[in-house]
C-alpha cells in the first residue's frame, strides 16, 4: 500500500488538507441563487475535483449557455473570502501528518485544482505553507485533474518517480488522476463517497489523516525493522551420496 521507497507524499488541497469543501459549497448555493440559479445537490457533488474548465463545461450544460460564469465565480471567490476572513479550516490530522512527515524528511507537494493566488493565501494562513516543498496549481499546468499532469508536474519538480510517490486525494477525478500517474493513491473521503469503481484504483480508502499517519509510520517501523534485522540462520542441506 505504502510505496517502498517512499520518497514523497502528495496531497490534494481542498476538501483533503484543508476542510474547505463546505465552504466552497455554500459560496456556490449563494452565488446561484444571487443570480437566480438554483443549484442543487447533484449538480454540486458532480462539480467537485474538477479545474475551472470542467466546472464551466458542466454549469453551462445544466444552466445553459448564456449563464454568466464570470460573475459566478466572483460572487463564489466574495463569499468565499467572507466565510474564511478568521480561519480557514483545516481536516483532522493534516497537521500532525505534516509535521510527522517533516520529522522524517519526506517531501510533501500538494497538487491541487484551485489557482495559485488563493493555495498560497490558504496555505500560509494555515501554516501549512512551510510543509510544503512543491505546489502545482491549475495555474501551473495544461490539463487538470482527471489528466495526471498535476501529480506528474509535482512528481517532477520534487525530483522522485511517480512509482515512489503515495498521492492523498478525496475527489473521485483526484483518485483518476493520481492512478493514471502511476502513483499509490490513499482515498480520504470528503464530501464524495468511495465508489466501486474508485476504490479498485486505490491503495486504500482511510477515515482521516490520522489514519493515513499511523499506516505511513506503521509501514516505515517495519522497514526498518527488517533492514536491521539480523541474517537468517544457514540452512543445513543434506548431501546423498550414491553407491
Amino acid at each position: 500500500m505504502i510505496p517502498a521507497p517512499l520518497r514523497a507524499v502528495i496531497f490534494d488541497k481542498d476538501g483533503l488538507l484543508l476542510d474547505t469543501e463546505t465552504v466552497v459549497r455554500t459560496a456556490m448555493f449563494k452565488a446561484c441563487a444571487e443570480l437566480g440559479y438554483i443549484m442543487e445537490d447533484g449538480l454540486h457533488l458532480s462539480l467537485i475535483g474538477h479545474g475551472r474548465d470542467g466546472n464551466d463545461a458542466i454549469l453551462r450544460a445544466h444552466y445553459g449557455a448564456d449563464f454568466p460564469l464570470a460573475d459566478y465565480r466572483e460572487r463564489c471567490r466574495i463569499h468565499f473570502e467572507e466565510i474564511c476572513r478568521d480561519e480557514v479550516p483545516e481536516k483532522p490530522g493534516a497537521r500532525e501528518l505534516l509535521v510527522y512527515l517533516k520529522g522524517k524528511r519526506i517531501p510533501v507537494a500538494v497538487a491541487t485544482a484551485t489557482g495559485r493566488a488563493r493555495s498560497e493565501d490558504n496555505l500560509r494562513r494555515t501554516g501549512f505553507a512551510g510543509f510544503v516543498d512543491v505546489l502545482v496549481t491549475r495555474d501551473d499546468v495544461q490539463f487538470s485533474k482527471p489528466h495526471p499532469e498535476p501529480f506528474l508536474t509535482a512528481a517532477e519538480r520534487l525530483g522522485v518517480l511517480p512509482s515512489e510517490c503515495l498521492a492523498l486525494e478525496d475527489s473521485h477525478q483526484g483518485v483518476r488522476a493520481a492512478h493514471a500517474a502511476g502513483m499509490a493513491t490513499i482515498m480520504v473521503p470528503d464530501m464524495l463517497k468511495a465508489t466501486p469503481e474508485i476504490e479498485a484504483l486505490c491503495a486504500g480508502v482511510l477515515d482521516d489523516l490520522h489514519a493515513v499517519r499511523a499506516l505511513i509510520e506503521e509501514a516505515l517501523l517495519s522497514r526498518s525493522q527488517t533492514q536491521h534485522a539480523p541474517p537468517p540462520p544457514l540452512a543445513f542441506r543434506a548431501v546423498w551420496s550414491r553407491r
